[in-house]
């Protein structure tokens, strides 16, 4: 067991250590998108794993990791630490990219595996597309990749209502095999750490009216966004402190590491197995003689008991908008997967903000547009996630605030000079109307856009 004293050290050195180091400031992207089978039938997974071994041969990527069947899920590119993979189920590919300093780069990356992945699955009625849920998901097979880590993940979803106690959970536990995001992670410095926290928090409800990219009618609320409330009404969400924003952050980095030490902990690994258990902080964790978990073997869950190890904080794994990670940077994750084409919008978004930050934070203190009705960042997020816009906003003044953080992004690329304003381009236009890709896709939906053709639109590189 570990004292209270004792795991906050550990948390320092994890999470707050690592943003002391100096280097130049990189950049990490990782792009979720969905595999659709245009003829109105399930992803046909021998599609998807034919798709991976040409990729390995055009690529020369090498094998990462196999699944319990023999198939590869995953390739990376011993160059450049490029990876092709699948998330949670063969329905979801993911390309992430080694860090790099310049976003064309990734871009001319990306076109490429991109362009022949859609061309090897074109052949097949297969597509990726650009959307953070998968217009198919009624119709795929909704199974894990059968591997440990996403069997204890889906299990640990499914079992929310047996093994913690009752609440309002969503109906959804397998959204991990249909929900894509658009992720990036950026070096930060140790003193820049907590307004960078508050500008991004504060900056979150806005994100949500360029972003928003996951519709889903829930509850009789149509969300342009489902994305959030996919994750804080499952079993993710069970400790709300790992989920959401931190509302509010906190003042100083001891407080910081006081709010971690009350994120809970739901896995870990012994040898092979993978257990996952009742969310617990981690404090608690580390206070508990022995904790009951259930692991997979020989086709069936078996329940077991183990003793906390100081190892298992490499476990800790919060999903916040913000997530502070131990390498030294944030990582930004509540944006659904874009329309392909614009794919590099995010994290042009995020990288010309974070040089802007000392300005980012005084534009958003100084307007009065959302900021000064009494609502948190936090509630005003839930609200602007949704299709119908509260009475309070006020249209005009909305557009002109989101242009002057689209501005303000835009200096803050140039300061980098490395010729990547462009990519902010996609954002005025949604800014000017007001109209996130959910919104357009379900008016182009509304006026009798077939849905194939929307896959497509979205699916352009």
């Amino acid at each position: 067991m570990l004292s209270e004293q004792q795991v906050k050290e550990l948390l320092y050195q994890r999470f707050i250590e690592p943003t002391k180091v100096q280097r130049p400031l990189c950049v990490g992207i990782e792009l979720e998108l969905p595999i659709v089978n245009l003829a109105g039938e399930p992803v046909d997974f021998l599609v998807v794993h034919d798709l991976t071994q040409r990729f390995k041969q055009h690529f020369g990527f090498a094998v990462d990791h196999l699944d319990d069947e023999g198939n590869v899920f995953s390739l990376v590119c011993p160059q450049t630490g490029d990876i092709l993979s699948y998330d949670c189920s063969y329905n979801n590919l993911e390309f992430s990219f080694g860090k790099v300093v310049g976003l064309h780069e990734v871009q001319r990356r990306f076109a490429r595996y991109c362009a022949f992945a859609q061309e090897t699955l074109a052949q097949q009625q297969h597509t990726l597309t650009g959307m953070g849920i998968n217009p198919h998901r009624g119709i795929n097979r909704q199974v894990p990749i059968p591997v440990e880590r996403y069997r204890m993940l889906c299990h640990h979803l499914q079992a929310a209502p047996r093994i913690m106690p009752p609440r309002p959970y969503h109906p959804y536990p397998d959204y991990g095999m249909f929900s894509s995001a658009s992720q990036v992670q950026i070096d930060v410095e140790h003193d820049k750490l907590l307004p960078t926290l508050r500008a991004f928090g504060a900056l979150e409800p806005l994100k949500a009216l360029l972003f928003s990219n996951s519709p889903l009618s829930d509850g009789g609320i149509d969300y342009l966004c489902a994305r959030d409330m996919l994750w804080e009404a499952s079993s993710q969400g069970y400790n709300p402190r790992n989920v959401g924003l931190f509302d509010p952050v906190p003042a100083s980095i001891d407080a910081l590491v006081d709010y971690l030490a009350t994120t809970s902990i739901y896995c870990t690994e012994r040898g092979t197995r993978y257990l996952n258990f009742r969310p617990l902080p981690i404090v608690e964790f580390f206070a508990t003689p022995r904790i009951s978990g259930e692991y997979f073997e020989d086709g069936a869950y078996h329940t077991t008991t183990i003793e906390p190890q100081a190892s298992d904080l490499l476990y800790l794994r919060t999903y916040k908008f913000e997530d502070i990670t131990f390498r030294g940077t944030i990582e930004f994750r509540s944006v659904c997967c874009q329309p392909i084409r614009d794919t590099m919008s995010t994290a042009a978004f995020h990288v010309g903000l974070m040089q802007q930050v000392e300005r980012l934070n005084e534009l958003l203190d100084a307007n009065d547009v959302l900021y000064q009705r009494g609502h948190s960042p936090a509630e005003l997020r839930k609200l602007l996630v949704q299709r119908r816009l509260p009475d309070f906003v006020d249209s005009e003044k909305t557009v002109a605030l989101l242009l002057n953080i689209l501005h303000l992004a835009e200096d803050g690329l140039r300061q980098r000079g490395l010729d990547e304003e462009s990519f902010l381009q996609p954002l005025f236009e949604r800014a000017q109307k007001l109209e996130p890709p959910a919104l357009r896709m379900l008016r182009q939906r509304e006026s009798g856009t077939p849905l194939n053709q929307i896959i497509r639109q979205y699916a352009k590189l």
